[in-house]
Parts: C-alpha cells; sequence; structure tokens
C-alpha cells in the first residue's frame, strides 16, 4: 500500500510540472471559505485548518445558498439582529499587504500592530508574497499550502480575540463632541489631545474643509509617530462582532484573504477567484497575481494582490508596467449557471464597481538619485517620493492611469536587515544585496464611494519588507438595489459530475464544496 501510494506520488509530480509549464490551469477557480448552509443533512467534514469550524453539504443543493431568501445563508445564533432598511450603507475597510520574505509564521507571533487601525472595520483585505520561499521546489511543483493555513490561524485569533474588548468601549465613550477648529486651533488642539476617532475624523469632514481636514489627518498620524497616548482599535465594538472568511487564494507565494463580520456575509454573493502568473517564462506564479471578486448588497467588489517584477535597473519599471498589463487583460472571472440569471457579474478587473490593487509591486527609486542617504537621514519623504518609479509612471500615464493612491507620509518600506530598524544599504559590513530603499509596498484603488482615510505601514521586524495597511470608508447605495425575484431551481448535478467537467466554474469551501455550473459564452 505504501509502495503504490510513493509510486503514485513521483508519477504525479511531472504532471504538476507539465501543468505549470503549458499553464493549465488546475484547480485555479477554486478557494477556500467559511459559511452556515440552511440544512440539517449532507456530509460534514472539519477544517484542516479550524478547531470549531465545519462544513455541510445540503443534499438538496441549490443556487440560493449565497442569496437572501428562506434558502440562503443562515446567520449563526450569536449574530446581532440585522439594522434597520436604509437607503445607504457605510462600511470600514481595511486593506493591508505584506511581503513575508518566505517565512513561515512561528507559534505566537503578533500581527496586531498590522491589523491596529484608527478605527473597527467591517471587511478586512490582506494580501501576503513570499508566503513560501520561491526556489524551483515551490515554483514548479505542487503547492505548500501549509503557511497559508498559518497565517489563516493567526489572522482569525488576532480579528476575532477579546483582547482589545474594555479598550475598545473606553475609546467609544470618549467620542468628542467639538465644533469646527480652524488650521491653527487643529495643531493646538493635536499637541494636547490623543488621536480623533475615526468617527469623529469622518462626522469632521463635512464641517472643514479639504485643506483642514488633510491637516488633521496629518496630525492625527503625527501624534502616534511621536508617542502621544493614541488609542487604536481591532476589529470589533463595544458589542463584539465576529468575522469569517469569505475567501482565500493562493498561488505560489501569492496570498489573498478576505474577512467579513459575520452578519454581512449573508450579504455576499458571486466569490469568484482568478490567478495570473508573470514570471518564468511570462507565465509561471513567482511573480503575478490573485484577485477575488465578490458582490456585497448588488455592488461588485475586486481585490488583486500582486507580486510584480523585481530589479533596481534602469528599464526594470518597464517590465514592472507590463506585468500591470498582463494583469488587467488576462484575470478573467468564470461565470456559473447561476450567474446567467444575475443582470450583471463582471467578468474582468475593471469592471467592477469599485477595485483594490496591493501588494509588493516593487518600484523603486528613479537611478540618479544622489542624495538620497541624505533624505533618509532627514526623513525627507517628500523629496525621495519625487524620484518613486510608480508615481513617474503613472502621471506619464504609462501605468495605472486614472487610480488614485493616498498620500505617504511613513519610511520606506524595503529593503531592511533581517529582526532591525537599519536599512541594508546602511550598514557596510552587510552581506545582503545593497538595495537602495523604496517604497515596494502600496496599496491603489478605482472607483466611487472609495474614500481612505488612513495609509501607514506596520513595524514589524518579521521579514526584510514593513506591512503596509490602510483604511477605507465605504459607501453603497441602497436605494437601487436589486430586488432578487423568485426563479425555478438548476437541474441538481452530482458532486462527481462537477467535478469532472474541466469546464465547469468551481468554488471550494474549506476545500470540500462545489456549486456546479458550466462555461461562459
Amino acid at each position: 500500500m505504501r509502495t503504490d501510494m510513493r509510486k503514485n506520488s513521483k508519477s504525479s509530480w511531472p504532471k504538476v510540472i507539465a501543468r505549470k509549464w503549458l499553464n493549465i490551469p488546475s484547480g485555479a477557480d477554486e478557494f477556500q471559505s467559511d459559511y452556515a448552509v440552511n440544512g440539517e443533512t449532507g456530509d460534514r467534514r472539519k477544517s484542516c485548518c479550524d478547531q470549531d469550524y465545519h462544513s455541510i453539504v445540503p443534499e438538496n443543493f441549490s443556487e440560493g445558498w449565497l442569496t437572501e431568501t428562506a434558502g440562503g445563508i443562515k446567520p449563526s445564533k450569536s449574530m446581532p439582529e440585522p439594522p434597520p432598511v436604509t437607503d445607504s450603507l457605510n462600511l470600514r475597510m481595511f486593506v493591508g499587504t505584506w511581503n513575508v520574505g518566505g517565512k513561515s509564521p512561528h507559534e505566537g507571533l503578533n500581527i496586531r500592530d498590522w491589523l491596529s487601525s484608527p478605527a473597527p472595520a467591517d471587511i478586512y483585505v490582506l494580501g501576503f508574497q513570499e508566503i513560501v520561499p520561491l526556489n524551483a521546489g515551490n515554483v514548479l511543483g505542487a503547492e505548500d499550502n501549509g503557511p497559508a493555513a498559518k497565517w489563516l490561524s493567526l489572522i482569525r485569533e488576532a480579528l476575532n480575540s477579546d483582547q482589545s474588548d474594555k479598550e475598545l468601549a473606553r475609546c467609544y465613550s470618549d467620542a468628542t463632541e467639538e465644533s469646527s477648529p480652524s488650521s491653527l486651533q487643529l495643531e493646538q488642539q493635536a499637541s494636547l489631545k490623543p488621536r480623533t476617532s475615526f468617527t469623529d475624523l469622518l462626522s469632521m469632514e463635512d464641517e472643514l474643509g479639504e485643506e483642514d481636514f488633510e491637516t488633521l489627518l496629518n496630525l492625527n498620524s503625527n501624534s502616534s509617530e511621536e508617542g502621544s497616548p493614541s488609542p487604536t482599535y481591532m476589529s470589533g465594538s463595544p458589542a463584539r462582532q465576529h468575522f469569517c472568511l469569505a475567501a482565500s487564494k493562493q498561488m505560489v507565494g501569492l496570498f489573498l484573504c478576505v474577512w467579513v463580520r459575520t452578519d454581512l456575509y449573508k450579504h455576499i454573493s458571486n466569490l469568484k477567484v482568478s490567478c495570473v502568473g508573470c514570471g518564468i517564462m511570462g507565465y509561471l506564479g513567482n511573480k503575478g497575481s490573485v484577485s477575488i471578486s465578490m458582490t456585497l448588497h448588488q455592488k461588485t467588489f475586486c481585490f488583486v494582490c500582486t507580486h510584480l517584477t523585481s530589479g533596481e535597473k534602469e528599464g526594470d519599471e518597464i517590465r514592472r508596467n507590463s506585468d500591470v498589463a498582463e494583469i488587467l487583460k488576462r484575470t478573467k472571472f468564470s461565470r456559473s449557471f447561476r450567474d446567467l440569471r444575475q443582470p450583471f457579474h463582471p467578468e474582468n478587473i475593471l469592471d467592477h464597481n469599485k477595485v483594490m490593487w496591493l501588494g509588493d509591486l516593487n518600484y523603486r527609486l528613479a537611478p540618479g538619485c544622489v542624495d538620497t542617504h541624505e533624505l533618509l537621514k532627514k526623513n525627507n519623504w517628500q523629496a525621495l517620493l519625487e524620484k518613486d518609479q510608480l508615481r513617474i509612471e503613472q502621471r506619464a500615464g504609462r501605468v495605472f492611469s486614472g487610480w488614485e493612491e493616498g498620500r505617504i507620509c511613513f519610511a520606506p518600506t524595503y529593503k531592511y536587515l533581517a529582526d532591525s530598524d537599519d536599512y541594508v544599504v546602511q550598514t557596510s559590513n552587510s552581506k545582503e544585496k545593497r538595495r537602495i530603499p523604496a517604497w515596494c509596498d502600496r496599496i491603489l484603488w478605482k472607483g466611487e464611494g472609495l474614500k481612505q482615510v488612513w495609509y501607514s505601514r506596520g513595524e514589524c521586524r518579521f521579514s526584510d519588507h514593513r506591512p503596509v495597511y490602510s483604511l477605507f470608508s465605504v459607501h453603497i447605495n441602497l436605494a437601487n438595489k436589486l430586488i432578487p425575484t423568485a426563479i425555478s431551481c438548476p437541474p441538481r448535478f452530482s458532486s462527481k459530475s462537477a467535478l469532472s467537467s474541466a469546464c465547469g466554474a468551481k468554488v471550494q469551501a474549506e476545500e470540500l464544496l462545489v456549486i456546479p455550473g458550466h462555461k461562459a459564452a
């Protein structure tokens, strides 16, 4: 028996390599997700990475499991009552990216610094690069899912822990009730008070002019850097909210996961994933993108986690521009039988209402910046950013035309010595590649109803990159939300027939659940 298993393992290895080299999709549209489906019967299997979560496949499986109908996703008993119906919805979205340098997280790694934000979020979009070393075995061979499972476990624990409940309750009770101040008053208040809460910032925005509002944001950020008593928030509120995994997907070292409040999950549908390899031979997954598409309250969202071509030689920025163009061109979201009954479902990135692009974009400082070291010593980030390749290329219209990025008020995120606050270039005896510090890790967005409120970086020394995160206010108009009409159930398919169909749109939830469908026209 063991001999047969070894033979099967050895014989499958060439197949894996052949599929990758020939760019033949293998489970490219499958992903992991938490869910609770109505129905008491069906096969049950515990997750490989969670202790208290399981999946249920009902016998009479139908298309309605993701809709807000009697056959849809059933909220758990701990879910709060749904809020009253309004014409609009304002959510907070945390977006973070981190190149972890091919290192698997050790037990007890504290990621709360990275996941901390000026206010609790409703949605967390977290992208990783190099969760496994980018060696030949990982690029050409079978996927190593071990590190991804560890990251999911750490994130779940951080988002759903009760450690910050008391602090949250205290911070919520300290909301300020002040009238609109002037820029001078803002500066004076900032030196005397802790950071203003996220809710207060939004309430002041309409009262203040754009310049004063930006001043308040900057002072709010600076107060944290200078060590003033500035409370930060983790997930939840005084009435603790828990988070579930909407979807996660890995391609070699790229890993993207989306977490949502449990009471929001029932409003999510049309979860899709797409992977694009831009690495070796222009197709392998050592570089490229992982994208997740979803619909929330009839608004379409797309999250794109990327790792672009590296290098700081002149002309390398052109290769990165080419990667972006390839990702936009080749990212396709499959359509299932259920999608054909929907009025519209986006098939590519730019078809979505709201798009987040995050990752290690690898844009460096343009060659010839002779005073880099002096500007680094003076923390003169704005002068250094004038040489930032991404901004130069974007202003010239060669990449990310029409996309937005917030103001950068933090130090370059790459390249650091291991477990140190020193850049490699600052240490003469370092054996590391002497990379010039740069803002490789970025977050951009496109679409209406998105407003960035925070853009910063974490200080964890786990890798040679520093993590970057941003907090967004997301406005969703519910006035024109479509009311789903009753439709007949589609023909029943068995799990085996769905899996054996190469053209079927497959959705895997905790490596088990399959939605049957057919290829888009």
